[in-house]
């Protein structure tokens, strides 16, 4: 049960939700969704927010699940290449697919890991990335640490980075309200994982403190709509 607080005003407390979507039928919801104007704004606001990246790279996608955004990153980047991580085989089927039908195998390449990086050979063989970009993926971790930490670890001395994820509503009426706003036509299923997404998200102060624990409190944090935050900047 959601705890909506005993005082008038009072917040939501963030409900966590399973770190992975692992399941055919939840990531097919996923695979199959609407997700045009919220992926096609993080590619908007990757765009404004890092405009000096570099002509050419290989970019880090942690949490790409069936790689929309990394194919959309493909698209408006047509020099760079993306190397996708996420630990839900399921979703990855779906991306797989989805790189298969866009023709970028050659420049868009997924990869089965679980965050943190425990595999030896990830350890031996990845490469350190000039950015490192992830949607949604924040509010799945059961410790957020993980991604701030992991980008810390995988990113080259300066490397662009970009985050992208949900903000928790103050109240559940408010959550339930923005899911009938922008998910009335989905599947149950995804309904409900959109809910679920909200409650387990985290507020912009809980952020900031994050990455100042992380030692990345020179990354900037911006509210750009109205369930959705960015974290930008360069890892020192």
């Amino acid at each position: 049960m959601i705890n909506l607080g005993s005082e008038p005003g009072c917040q939501l407390i963030r409900q966590p939700e399973p770190e992975l979507m692992a399941g055919d039928q939840q990531a097919r919801a996923y695979a199959e969704a609407d997700f045009e104007e919220p992926h096609n704004q993080f590619i908007q606001c990757l765009q404004t927010a890092l405009p000096s990246l570099p002509l050419t790279g290989t970019a880090l996608d942690l949490g790409c699940g069936p790689a929309d955004i990394a194919l959309r990153f493909a698209h408006a980047f047509p020099r760079w290449s993306v190397d996708g991580w996420d630990a839900s085989e399921a979703m990855l089927l779906y991306g797989d697919q989805a790189v298969e039908r866009a023709g970028l195998q050659n420049r868009v390449k997924l990869k089965n890991v679980y965050l943190p990086v425990q595999d030896p050979q990830i350890k031996r063989e990845t490469k350190h990335y000039p950015l490192i970009f992830a949607n949604s993926l924040l509010h799945h971790l059961a410790d957020p640490m993980v991604l701030w930490t992991e980008i810390q670890r995988w990113a080259m001395t300066g490397a662009a980075v970009f985050i992208m994820d949900l903000l928790r509503p103050d109240t559940q009426k408010q959550a339930t309200q923005l899911v009938e706003q922008y998910a009335q036509n989905e599947p149950e299923i995804l309904r409900r994982d959109f809910l679920n997404s909200l409650l387990a998200a985290y507020r912009l102060d809980e952020v900031v403190a994050q990455l100042h624990q992380a030692g990345l409190g020179q990354l900037q944090v911006q509210v750009v709509s109205d369930r959705h935050f960015i974290v930008w900047g360069e890892v020192p």
